[in-house]
C-alpha cells in the first residue's frame, strides 16, 4: 500500500463532496492536520472538512473502500492525537457548527464540531448552560462521549446525563438518530462509551438555568498550607450543596494579575469553587473555604459564566506537548495528599499541574446502569498532566513525573473514569469494568470491523479488529 491516495480516486471524491479536501502539499493542509497536542505529528493522506452531515457519510465510505485508517476530529484535543492519523483519511467536523437553542424547551442541538466556547456562546444568549468541559476550545464531542465533567456537574450532573440523543454516522456510511425512544441501547452507550460506534454529527442536550453571572474563581495558597487545606476539603465536600463544584489545580505559580508576582514559579495550591445558584447563598457557602489559612489570591467573585469556563485556558495551550494519565480516589486520605505534595515540589516543567475534580452531587446520583460512564460514587478525580514546550530535550523526564505519580497514587486509587483515558495499561478496562462486555456487544453490532479505532478503543469480537 502506498502512502498516499490514488490521485483518480481522490477526484471521484471531489465530484461527490461539498466540503474541501485537503492533500499533503495542498493550501491548508499543514493547518488542517494538526491537532491541540503537539507531540503528535501525524499526515493523513487525505483531510475531509466536511460541510454537513453528507459529507461525513462520503468520507467514512470512501475510507472503507479504499481500507485507510480513519481518524475524526471534532475540537482536536485527544490527549493521543487521536483526531488525525497517518496515511488514512481525518475526518474534520470544524464547519458543523450550527446551534439551535430551544429557550421554552430548554434543550440545544449542537454540530459536532463545535467547541465549548461557541455553545456557551449560544446558550448563555438565553441564561441556560450545560456541563461542559473546563477549557473553552475543547470539543463538545469528546468530552460529551468520554462522560464530560464541568463546573456544573455536581447541580446538573455529567455532560453525558444530558445527552437527550444524537445524529450519528455508523461505520457503513450509514445516517441515523439515536434517542431513548429509536435505539435506547445505543443512546445509553454514546453516554460514555467514547467514539466507538460512528461519528456523531450533531448533538442534543437538555439546558439549565445558569448566570450569566455565577460565583466563582482561583483560590491559592503556598504548598506548605496544601496539606490543612486538602484536609479540610476532604470533610466539607462529600456534603457541599449541590450549586457547588470544586476543581483542584496545584501547580507553579503562574504569572497572572491575581497572584503577587513574588510568588511566581512557587509551587501552589488552588481550588477554583463554582457555585451557580443564588449568590448570596454561595457567598456564605464559600465563606469558611475561603477562611482557611492564609491565602496568597482569592479572586472569588461574582462573574459571567463563560469567563468561568476559560479559566483553565492557559494551561492547556495549543501546540504545546502533553501528557496526562488519571485516577479515581475515593478519598483524599493523608497518604493521597502527601502524594500531592510531592509531586507538586517535583513538578519538571514550569507548565505541568496536577488537575481534579470533587465528584459528588446530582452528577454522583445517576443509577449506576444508566450511563456507560458507571458508578460515580462521592470522592475525587486527579489527573496529573505533564506540559512543555516545543524543542524542551526532556519529554521523558516530563512524561516520567507523570508516571510515577501515577504509580504513587495507584494504592489509594478505585479505577478512572473514561473521560480523561490516556495510556494506562489496561486503561479501558479499568474505566468501564463490568459495562465493557455491553460496551463490546455495541461495538459488535455497530462496528465489527473496529473501524473506529482512533479513541479508547472498545475492540469487536466479531470481525477482524484493525
Amino acid at each position: 500500500m502506498t502512502n498516499t491516495l490514488h490521485r483518480s480516486s481522490a477526484g471521484l471524491l471531489r465530484d461527490r463532496f461539498r466540503g474541501a479536501l485537503l492533500r499533503p502539499g495542498e493550501e491548508g493542509y499543514e493547518e488542517a492536520r494538526r491537532v491541540w497536542n503537539g507531540a503528535f505529528d501525524h499526515r493523513p493522506a487525505l483531510i475531509a472538512r466536511c460541510a454537513g452531515a453528507d459529507d461525513v457519510q462520503t468520507a467514512v465510505r470512501y475510507a472503507r473502500e479504499h481500507d485507510r485508517p480513519l481518524s475524526v476530529r471534532g475540537g482536536g484535543h485527544s490527549v493521543l492525537g487521536h483526531g488525525a492519523c497517518d496515511d488514512g483519511v481525518m475526518i474534520d467536523l470544524s464547519g458543523l457548527t450550527a446551534v439551535t437553542v430551544d429557550p421554552a424547551a430548554r434543550t440545544a442541538r449542537a454540530g459536532g464540531g463545535l467547541t465549548w466556547a461557541q455553545f456557551d456562546l449560544a446558550t448563555q444568549r438565553y441564561g441556560l448552560a450545560t456541563t461542559g468541559g473546563s477549557v473553552s476550545s475543547t470539543g463538545i464531542g469528546g468530552v460529551t462521549l468520554g462522560g464530560g465533567f464541568g463546573h456544573l456537574m455536581r447541580r446538573y450532573g455529567l455532560t453525558a446525563d444530558n445527552l437527550r440523543g444524537a445524529e450519528l454516522v455508523t461505520a457503513g456510511g450509514d445516517r441515523v438518530h439515536v434517542d431513548a425512544g429509536t435505539d435506547p441501547e445505543l443512546l445509553w452507550g454514546l453516554r460514555g462509551g467514547g467514539g466507538n460506534f460512528g461519528v456523531v454529527t450533531a448533538f442534543e442536550y437538555d439546558l439549565h438555568p445558569v448566570g450569566p453571572l455565577v460565583l466563582g474563581g482561583p483560590l491559592f495558597w503556598p504548598l506548605d498550607q496544601a496539606p490543612a487545606v486538602l484536609r479540610f476539603l476532604r470533610e466539607f465536600a462529600p456534603d457541599a450543596p449541590d450549586p457547588l463544584t470544586i476543581g483542584i489545580v496545584a501547580m507553579l505559580a503562574p504569572p497572572m494579575p491575581f497572584l503577587p508576582p513574588d510568588r511566581y514559579g512557587t509551587p501552589v495550591l488552588g481550588l477554583l469553587p463554582v457555585w451557580c445558584g443564588d449568590l448570596a447563598e454561595g457567598e456564605r457557602v464559600l465563606a469558611p473555604l475561603r477562611a482557611l489559612g492564609t491565602p496568597i489570591a482569592d479572586a472569588v467573585r461574582p462573574v459571567p459564566y463563560r469567563a468561568i469556563q476559560t479559566l483553565l485556558d492557559t494551561s492547556a495551550a495549543p501546540g504545546n506537548r502533553s501528557y496526562w494519565r488519571s485516577r479515581r480516589l475515593p478519598d483524599l486520605t493523608d497518604d493521597v495528599i502527601g502524594v500531592i505534595v510531592e509531586r507538586v515540589a517535583a513538578i519538571t516543567s514550569p507548565f505541568s499541574l496536577l488537575n481534579g475534580w470533587v465528584i459528588g452531587g446530582a452528577a454522583s446520583r445517576v443509577a449506576p446502569d444508566a450511563t456507560a460512564v458507571g458508578p460515580r460514587d462521592t470522592g475525587f478525580e486527579l489527573r496529573l498532566i505533564a506540559n512543555w514546550r516545543p524543542g524542551d530535550p526532556d519529554g521523558d523526564r516530563h512524561t516520567g513525573w507523570v508516571r510515577d505519580g501515577w504509580d504513587r497514587l495507584g494504592p489509594y486509587a478505585a479505577g478512572q473514569f473514561a473521560t480523561f483515558l490516556s495510556d494506562e495499561p489496561d486503561g479501558v478496562r479499568t474505566a468501564y469494568g463490568d459495562r465493557l462486555a455491553r460496551l463490546t456487544a455495541l461495538k459488535n453490532r455497530h462496528d465489527p470491523r473496529n473501524v473506529f479505532r482512533r479513541n479508547a478503543n472498545i475492540a469487536p469480537t466479531e470481525g477482524e479488529p484493525r
